[in-house]
């Protein structure tokens, strides 16, 4: 077996951007740069332009092509004249480019095989003078900068491969892992991507880090890392405890037994219709599906609404006695992030969505066991005997003693698991706002049917039975 120096000196030579690589990128920066220079000649306002972000420190993996510029302008302009001018500029830069919004809109598009983003922001004086989020980006920039040397951001770099390979990488709200600059201030903290990883195998959740030791407040979350620019904020707030565990459970792994294929993304291929069938036979549960148009939203706003919808769905099962075993959102999609990156395979053209679990328990009998209080609870108890007591209702049961309670056996109100999923009763739990309005056109399927999803969820349905940490 390869000991771990081995294995990382081959990752370094896979992973770490090329000189030339390094030459092209900031030469086709410096163009977009000059470029928005120009842009703001014609503004009657002045600003800067700042390169931030992985490729502005050098502690992007080879082949990503992300070059992200903040145009900053005075702190004193108004919300309406960032937005005015930042897509101003922005247009001029990247004329087919199209605008996106995060706390407010800004160009995105490409220029000579380059994935680009022009985001306007306030110059403050300091991070704690924010006046939007994206003020905050040049100054973990800047912190960064002065503090990472060219061995801790090759190591960066190796963080960033393996956090990828696993599947922990990215702090959008459909992947809930490390974002970059948590991962740069990780190695810097630690000393190295070594260092972070034999830390990591021991962690105890909660874990804090405070780089500069000023954290103004308590944060409730598995990891901790006060931002060293903001220390109201944690830099590791969207990150899940799962990622944060599969982080913890690699990093054993990469210790234990050292290997390259631990820095290589697994490819994901779909599953068939047969072999969905195959898994159901061997396991002999009842699978689930609930599938409709997904909101069109962005995925930030998307994926939360997914979980919330699939927790209240699950709820709802489990309330009812239809015992969940598993349970997933997933949207439809044809590449290998299935459930992550969104494509269009509905009839109509929109995005489907699927809320999927597996039950242990189908059917149910058609009654129920409810459980007054104790006989000798006096008040309670006699305001339970006395609701049933009159009770008329031929499908009831008791009121009688059963031990030292009274207890009454009543219809159930779903004894089938799709009688609960097609009904109103469905659309009551807590499901999110956007998925709400979609879920009154919902197609409920049960059983065998389940794989007639596999030509659009082929891929997190892979996931789904073939599962892994």
């Amino acid at each position: 077996m390869d000991d771990l120096e081995s294995v990382l000196s081959r990752v370094r030579d896979r992973v770490l951007p090329e000189p030339a690589e390094r030459d092209r990128l900031r030469a086709v920066a410096a163009d977009l740069t000059d470029r928005a220079h120009e842009a703001i000649a014609d503004l009657p306002v002045e600003a800067d332009v700042v390169q931030v972000g992985s490729t502005a420190r050098g502690t992007w993996v080879s082949g990503d092509r992300d070059i992200d510029l903040f145009v900053r302008f005075g702190a004193d302009l108004s919300r309406e004249q960032l937005e005015e001018y930042g897509l101003a500029v922005g247009h001029a830069v990247l004329p087919d480019g199209h605008e996106e919004y995060a706390e407010h809109p800004y160009v995105k598009g490409s220029h000579e095989g380059f994935d680009v983003d022009l985001v306007p922001c306030h110059d403050v004086e300091t991070a704690g003078d924010l006046v939007s989020a994206v003020d905050r980006t040049p100054f973990h920039d800047a912190y960064l900068s002065a503090r990472l040397d060219e061995d801790l951001a090759a190591d960066v770099v190796l963080a960033k491969a393996f956090l990828k390979a696993i599947g922990a990488y990215g702090s959008d709200l459909r992947t809930e892992g490390f974002s970059g600059y948590l991962t740069e201030l990780l190695v810097l903290e630690l000393g190295g991507f070594v260092p972070l990883v034999e830390s990591a195998r021991s962690w105890h959740p909660p874990v804090e880090f405070d780089p500069e030791g000023h954290a103004e407040r308590t944060f409730d979350d598995p990891l901790v890392v006060v931002d060293p620019t903001d220390p109201t904020r944690n830099v590791a707030a969207v990150l899940s405890a799962g990622n944060l565990a599969r982080f913890q459970h690699y990093a054993r792994e990469l210790l234990s037994a050292p290997r390259d294929g631990l820095f290589e993304p697994a490819q994901s291929t779909p599953l068939a219709p047969a072999d969905v069938r195959a898994h159901l036979d061997r396991r002999e549960t009842t699978p689930v599906a609930v599938t409709f148009d997904a909101p069109d939203l962005v995925d930030d706003q998307l994926w939360p609404q997914l979980r919330r919808s699939l927790d209240g769905v699950v709820r709802g099962l489990n309330d009812r006695g239809f015992d969940v075993l598993r349970a997933r959102a997933m949207t439809d999609a044809s590449g290998p992030d299935a459930d992550i990156e969104a494509s269009s395979t509905a009839g109509n053209g929109a995005t489907r969505a699927a809320l999927y679990a597996e039950l242990e328990v189908a059917t149910r009998p058609a009654v129920t066991r409810h459980e007054g209080p104790p006989v000798a609870v006096r008040k309670h108890a006699a305001s339970f005997y006395e609701s049933y007591a009159d009770d008329v209702d031929p499908e009831t049961y008791g009121p009688f003693i059963d031990g030292n309670r009274y207890v009454v056996e009543r219809e159930r109100e779903f004894t089938t698991v799709r009688g609960f999923l097609e009904s109103d009763a469905a659309t009551d739990v807590a499901l999110g706002a956007h998925v709400e309005r979609e879920f009154a056109d919902r197609d409920v399927l049960v059983g065998d049917a389940v794989a007639t999803l596999a030509p659009a969820f082929g891929v997190p349905l892979r996931e789904f039975y073939e599962p892994h940490p």
